[in-house]
């Protein structure tokens, strides 16, 4: 698979990486733990170097699946994971932010076990934590850096001021924050900053939670404990209404020979060479489908007419109830 440098002095990672949270966490049941290693090394064996993770997924559980399964691939890959939450020691369950220097040194520790590694290649904070200064936080990952604990800094969903007050202190290399056709907040002020700071991309959710997959309708039973069901995007209301928006890559796909999944990842792999989309799935066949957005290439004309379309499709739903929404962007 195609390589792309994450950011101006990060690593070389594929062009497509593999979101792991969905394994343990957020769409219902995790998988089987042994169904869980054979997927992620299905995708190291086809060619995917870049794991995204984190201690909160689970909580604890998806770090150490992805330890266990990446195991033997040791110094072949980068593993992302991140901090910043608050979790309660007995419970797991979240109590807020948290990312005093101290608490970030204490996790990185316990991330390190989990993931069986002697370094955490990229350590995100995970949500700004309006009571912590960045510049504190960006301190403590420099200190692990220099302990040779943590090789590269990330933030997730930051704002500009943010980033630049981050970046200032310690060299941000990665920001990872929602991004896909059917959320383009960060083309307004983000990604022109992380050009010129020479910071990698990362979308999360590119394919709009799979909305965009177009598996799901406004019939589409989600389980009960699917956090798309807290989502506004997610009403049945606002599903039917963005079917516009499947259609639109459907009849795209369907001139490429490709999927609707697949043009959604090839648009994003077209807006610069430095982002580089984290689809998650639990199937085998979904993350050969989307490793295959690789292969698709959209010409100029293409990406007009996705442009000129899309532009006039208002999504409707906001992506966060309003509790989560306050934690973007800061």
């Amino acid at each position: 698979m195609e390589q792309r440098k994450l950011g101006r002095n990060g690593p070389q990672v594929s062009a497509l990486g593999l979101g792991c949270m969905g394994l343990s966490f957020a769409y219902g049941l995790a998988v089987d733990k042994q169904q869980g290693i054979a997927l992620i090394r299905a995708a190291v064996e086809r060619g995917v170097t870049f794991f995204d993770t984190a201690e909160v997924y689970g909580p604890y559980a998806n770090e150490e699946l992805v330890g266990e399964a990446l195991a033997p691939f040791r110094g072949q890959v980068v593993i992302a994971t991140k901090f910043g939450f608050d979790l309660d020691p007995e419970t797991g369950a979240q109590r807020g932010l948290n990312s005093r220097p101290e608490h970030v040194k204490q996790v990185a520790e316990a991330s390190l076990k989990r993931l069986k590694v002697e370094a955490i290649d990229l350590f995100y904070q995970h949500r700004v934590d309006d009571q912590v200064p960045i510049e504190d936080v960006a301190g403590a990952v420099q200190d692990l850096i220099r302990a040779g604990k943590v090789k590269y800094f990330g933030l997730s969903e930051a704002g500009v001021q943010t980033i630049r007050r981050a970046h200032a202190v310690q060299p941000v290399t990665a920001l990872q924050s929602e991004y896909s056709l059917w959320w383009r907040e960060p083309e307004r002020e983000v990604l022109a900053v992380c050009e010129e700071l020479g910071i990698g991309f990362v979308p999360y959710s590119p394919l709009g939670r799979g909305f965009l997959t177009g598996a799901i309708d406004e019939n589409t039973q989600l389980g009960k404990n699917d956090f798309r069901n807290s989502l506004p995007r997610f009403s049945p209301e606002a599903r039917k209404a963005n079917k516009t928006l499947v259609e639109l890559l459907r009849g795209i796909a369907q001139r490429k020979g490709a999927t609707p999944a697949q043009i959604a990842l090839a648009w994003l792999l077209a807006q610069k060479p430095w982002i580089v989309p984290i689809p998650g799935t639990t199937k085998l066949q979904r993350l050969e489908e989307n490793l295959g957005a690789a292969s698709v290439k959209l010409s100029a004309e293409d990406l007009r007419e996705i442009e000129n379309a899309a532009t006039k499709i208002e999504v409707q739903g906001a992506r966060y109830p309003e509790h989560l929404q306050k934690l973007v962007g800061r």
